[in-house]
């Protein structure tokens, strides 16, 4: 780790003066590398997923680890698109003028230098890169001990687009060492030169940082993301979202994890939705209601409300109306997503204006909590905090403000 701090510090203090122009040849010549190196890549992806699966890794985290053909091409073209995105830095967002003539401006500004920390997912390497490189951020990566050979791969050949296009090589780096005390070093803050952490992981990790981070954090805690189906729900609407919500794919974070069902309107809904989902191969643990719809529902414990499975399980609930569901939520959600399916305007704007989530939806599938889907070009996380940045963190949220001054000689009495 010695010297990786003041390398970055240095990389920061280029990048924050990068022109746009630059840095989105560098991150579209970054995107080249990943694409002519995919077979390394890739070889390097099987390395990994053969060693995890040996240790017994469970088939959702086998499923965040691995890298295919086309995960990786998506993987390239999101590094191009955040290429593509605006650049944030030097923005002015508000300009006045004040009595005696001085003129203020709120200009956007780079953080300066990001540690991101994060588990298994080997795509986080390029997200992460990508976006803090395009607001001007030099970014100290670590991975995964499961996923150091494929992230290893990434960065080098992400190193290599960004060097030929000119940018520094200490722009993203990557902690070369499956060593832990490599993370508390990073929450230490490196001698002073990290200026925010963003852990991506698993809720001991979060919880890790969030207790020894001497720096400031953008908390990304586990999605305990609620479904609820109102009695003015659409049948056919709702069936969709919720297989969608639950089944796309079970293991990322907007995956949903609890079904609350209105019971004004379980007679339309809870025995359908319970069978869809049984059907699909998803197991239902419910409260007494969903448990009498049928046989195979196993019976919900307390901590089934606070589990966040990242598998095809969902805990299934009964609740006395739009209030209650609101009251579940906030009692035991991450504040992470939460959807309501009605086609009661009234209820819907009700659910999205009291429900304290980073993202609330209507009508929609949870698994769009996305920063891709958000039109980001990615995200290195979902912040559930309420500090600086909320939802997705994509290139404008990894950005902070400066104020410029202009005078014309004023002098304050």
């Amino acid at each position: 780790m010695a010297g990786i701090g003041s390398r970055a510090r240095a990389a920061a203090r280029i990048l924050a003066n990068t022109p746009a122009a630059a840095k989105e040849a560098g991150l579209k010549a970054a995107a080249g590398a990943i694409r002519a190196e995919a077979g390394e890549i890739l070889a390097a992806n099987a390395q990994d997923v053969a060693a995890a699966r040996a240790s017994g890794m469970g088939a959702s985290m086998l499923d965040r680890l691995t890298l295919t053909p086309e995960r990786l091409e998506a993987a390239a073209r999101g590094v191009e698109e955040i290429a593509e995105l605006p650049d944030p830095v030097g923005k002015v967002t508000e300009r006045w003028e004040r009595p005696n003539g001085l003129v203020l401006e709120r200009v956007r500004t780079p953080l300066g230098v990001v540690g991101v920390i994060y588990e298994s997912r080997p795509n986080v390497t390029a997200d992460a890169g990508g976006l803090c490189l395009k607001a001007g951020n030099a970014v100290i990566l670590r991975g995964g001990s499961d996923s150091f050979h494929s992230s290893r791969a990434i960065h080098a050949a992400m190193v290599r687009g960004l060097t030929a296009a000119g940018l520094p090589a200490d722009a993203i780096q990557l902690v070369p060492t499956r060593d832990r005390a490599a993370v508390g070093e990073m929450l230490a803050g490196l001698g002073g030169n990290v200026d925010v952490i963003v852990p991506r992981g698993g809720k001991s990790l979060v919880a890790r940082v969030q207790s020894e981070a001497r720096v400031p954090v953008f908390a990304h805690l586990e999605g305990l993301v609620h479904v609820y189906v109102d009695k003015g729900a659409d049948l056919d609407k709702a069936l969709t979202i919720v297989r969608n919500a639950k089944l796309r794919r079970t293991s990322i974070c907007g995956a949903a994890e609890t079904l609350l069902v209105d019971r004004a309107g379980a007679g339309t809904f809870l025995a359908p939705l319970v069978t869809m989902l049984l059907d699909a191969g998803c197991e239902v643990r419910g409260d007494a209601d969903v448990q009498a719809v049928d046989p195979r529902v196993l019976p919900a414990t307390e901590e089934d409300w606070r589990t966040e499975y990242l598998d095809a399980v969902i805990a299934a609930k009964v609740v006395d109306g739009l209030a209650a569901a609101i009251d579940h939520i906030e009692t035991h959600g991450s504040h992470h997503t939460d959807a309501i399916i009605t086609e009661d305007q009234a209820a819907a704007d009700t659910f999205l204006a009291e429900v304290d989530s980073a993202i609330v939806v209507h009508n929609a599938s949870t698994q769009f909590a996305d920063g891709g889907e958000f039109g980001f070009g990615g995200e290195i996380g979902i912040a559930t905090g309420r500090m600086h940045a909320r939802g997705p963190v994509g290139a404008e949220q990894l950005t902070s403000f400066k104020y410029r001054v202009r005078g014309t000689g004023q002098i304050r009495p």
